[in-house]
């Protein structure tokens, strides 16, 4: 992810975690701001919803209304890693990648989640894909914290010219 707010606690998925950075080697980018919100994006201002939970329900309903919208699986994506619902996130991966599938950035987020899963071998594979399709940040792809459960396989290590 690219790291646009602290992570929140919370999280209601079986496999969440503190949220970490999902730092996918694209620039911070704005996300939808409800009138009236606190400057920073942080606190709660919508009821019983903090922004975080606000965005993520606002982006869900739009998603609904249209399952193929790249840009909000993209922004819906980034929300629900943040917040630690890694499952949604794959979910959402899953269907961007099948959107754009020669898109280089999508399966290095889809190798992200798959690697927060568990999805070792799958992982290996969706970063295989995203650098034949062009990903090339691989001092991102050694720190990216997503994919620590990957650092000592000689697979990835192979990838980033270590093995």
């Amino acid at each position: 992810m690219s790291g646009l707010d602290s992570p929140h606690s919370g999280a209601d998925d079986a496999h969440a975690s503190p949220g970490p950075q999902r730092g996918k080697g694209a620039s911070p980018r704005p996300v939808s701001v409800a009138p009236g919100a606190p400057a920073g994006g942080s606190g709660r201002w919508f009821g019983k919803l903090g922004q975080l939970d606000f965005d993520i329900d606002f982006f869900e309903k739009l998603l609904a209304r249209n399952p193929r919208a790249v840009e909000v699986l993209r922004i819906l994506g980034e929300l629900v890693a943040r917040k630690g619902l890694v499952s949604r996130a794959l979910e959402l991966d899953r269907q961007l990648v099948e959107c754009l599938p020669e898109d280089a950035l999508a399966r290095y987020n889809l190798a992200c989640s798959l690697a927060l899963v568990g999805h070792g071998d799958e992982a290996i594979a969706a970063l295989c894909a995203a650098l034949d399709l062009g990903y090339d940040d691989l001092d991102h792809m050694e720190s990216d914290p997503d994919l620590d459960s990957l650092r000592e396989r000689p697979d990835f290590r192979a990838l980033l010219g270590h093995g």
